[in-house]
């Protein structure tokens, strides 16, 4: 099939950009980054837009820069660059797990950072892991800048905060405590199939203690999921097979998962709490087995 005819834009600036998105804000504008999603739907006309605003010209906007506080990408920045950026695998090792599991290789080279946040598909990778770490996503327009949380961002199935005059333009990770491990797991059907569940899990370990964890669960719910009973209930304990367990099962009591063609809610429900263990126990081996004067995060 075909796309509805459409407006084609091709802004050579942000300013241009986010001028075009003002002037169309009332015109059923959507913004083109990679086009893995956004194409497939436009063709299948389960999306439709009057104007289409192509940012793939922004090169400002596609870069990767540390920062004391961790690290700041540009929403342009493309799949393929994160999976191979040493400094995302010294300082975010976590996304660097879960790109090869996005799509296929074709997907990585043209998706995008804020295009997949942007989509807010609730069984994608990126949303769960931003949820997961507290990522900051930096949001402009020409009326100013504001800097929402992740957990903020995400509304509901494909809905975000951002308002038609919006762009993503920035998405900043924090830095994590020393002795920290850091495991993504999900359950597909085959490798590059969209998940059925996947699970988001950093722990670190002090003194053979969980210090502080995050816990975050996809394909669950309207959102990725943060599991902030099991977060609270790890805390000051060793990680033994038995707190795990319990872990997993106080995560997947705070998911609501529908049904579909790949599972039941029941189903879903059930593997949150197995992948939830399965990732805070591969996060915590990986934390145990970093030497006692490692930093950042270990993944095996």
């Amino acid at each position: 099939m075909k796309p509805a005819p459409f407006y084609y834009h091709a802004p050579s600036s942000l300013d241009e950009a986010l001028g075009l998105l003002r002037d169309l804000r009332d015109e059923d504008a959507k913004v083109l980054a990679g086009g893995q999603s956004l194409m497939p739907m436009l063709n299948m006309r389960l999306a439709r837009a009057n104007h289409l605003v192509d940012i793939n010209g922004l090169r400002e906007l596609d870069y990767a820069r540390e920062e004391r506080s961790g690290l700041a990408m540009g929403a342009l920045t493309r799949h393929r660059t994160l999976e191979r950026s040493a400094d995302v695998a010294r300082r975010i090792p976590l996304l660097t797990e879960a790109i090869p599991q996005v799509g296929d290789r074709q997907v990585r080279f043209r998706g995008t950072l804020g295009g997949s946040l942007a989509h807010a598909d609730p069984a994608a990778e990126l949303p769960t892991i931003a949820v997961a770490l507290d990522a900051e996503m930096v949001v402009r327009s020409r009326s100013g800048t504001r800097t929402v949380r992740a957990a903020d961002f995400f509304l509901s199935f494909f809905t975000t905060v951002l308002e038609p005059d919006e762009l993503l333009t920035e998405v900043r990770f924090p830095a994590f405590p020393a002795r920290s491990g850091c495991a993504f797991l999900e359950l597909t059907r085959q490798l590059g199939a969209y998940p059925i569940v996947s699970a988001a899990a950093v722990v670190s370990i002090d003194d053979g203690r969980i210090a502080d964890v995050r816990l975050a669960l996809g394909g669950v719910g309207e959102t990725p999921i943060r599991a902030h009973g099991a977060e609270a209930a790890l805390r000051g304990q060793r990680p033994t097979l038995e707190v795990l367990t319990e872990a997993g099962r106080l995560a997947a009591d705070d998911t609501d998962p529908g049904a579909d063609v790949h599972g039941s809610a029941e189903y879903r429900k059930e593997m949150a709490a197995v992948y939830a263990r399965r990732a805070l126990q591969t996060a915590a081996d990986r934390a145990i087995s970093l030497p006692l004067d490692g930093g950042g995060l270990g993944r095996g």
